[in-house]
């Protein structure tokens, strides 16, 4: 198997973050394209991947972009395939929570969520799943969560997002499955990032962001004769609530 081209959109922390540190450090020869709004944090999460990387192909480079934006994810997919050719792997990692009720969520807080979370996936997965299906060869990760498997109070934009993102997974999957691509659907539970530092919960009751990028690894290093359609992970205590 040749080192892939790994594009991992809300690489700059989190989740995102260790992501690219776990390709980096497990794939010799990777080729990594981080994608996120902040470029400063980008910067920072590409220096400590290039400290990972070994083989002569391997390289890391930013790509800052608002990945629910659809003018900004044409120019995207253009600069990735001008520097990298075409993607092997899509991690639509990208997202973002706000707790509220549904009763008492703005519009502007839905469409948030809804942008951020599924719109953002399914923009990237139209721009670059279309260059697998040709190759029949291609990996394509959705991160959902457990929000998006059983709904919670105060979670009426984010679980709304991350049912959708569910769905699309699973539309992604049986389109895709006699082409090649295997398409993953991840539902974390309760995962350690800095958007839990002011809640006041501690890191012990949480899993690991490296734990869960570790899975993302091991699904993809299985024989392109086995797909994982569907994992979820959760905090060995069980999860907050």
């Amino acid at each position: 198997m040749k080192a892939p081209v790994v594009l991992i959109t809300g690489a700059s922390q989190g989740i995102g973050a260790a992501l690219a540190r776990v390709f980096a450090a497990h794939l010799t020869g990777v080729k990594l394209a981080l994608v996120a709004r902040s470029e400063k944090n980008l910067r920072a999460v590409s220096k400590s991947c290039a400290r990972l990387l070994t083989g002569d192909t391997a390289a890391v480079e930013i790509f800052p972009c608002d990945v629910s934006d659809e003018t900004a994810v044409a120019a995207l997919k253009r600069a990735v395939l001008k520097r990298f050719g075409a993607v092997d792997v899509l991690i639509n990692n990208a997202g973002k929570f706000e707790a509220s009720a549904l009763t008492s969520t703005s519009v502007a807080q839905f469409d948030r969520m809804y942008a951020a979370n599924l719109r953002s996936a399914f923009l990237m997965s139209r721009a670059l799943v279309p260059a697998m299906i040709r190759r029949r060869r291609g990996d394509v990760f959705f991160m959902s969560s457990i929000a998006g498997l059983a709904a919670y109070p105060g979670g009426a934009g984010y679980c709304a997002a991350k049912f959708g993102v569910t769905g699309l997974a699973k539309v992604l999957r049986v389109e895709t499955k006699s082409a090649g691509v295997r398409v993953c659907c991840v539902y974390p539970g309760a995962t350690w990032s800095p958007s839990w530092s002011e809640s006041g919960v501690g890191a012990e009751r949480m899993m690991p962001a490296e734990d869960v990028a570790r899975a993302f690894l091991e699904v993809y290093r299985l024989s392109r004769k086995t797909v994982v359609e569907e994992i979820v992970l959760r905090p060995q205590a069980g999860d907050l609530g």
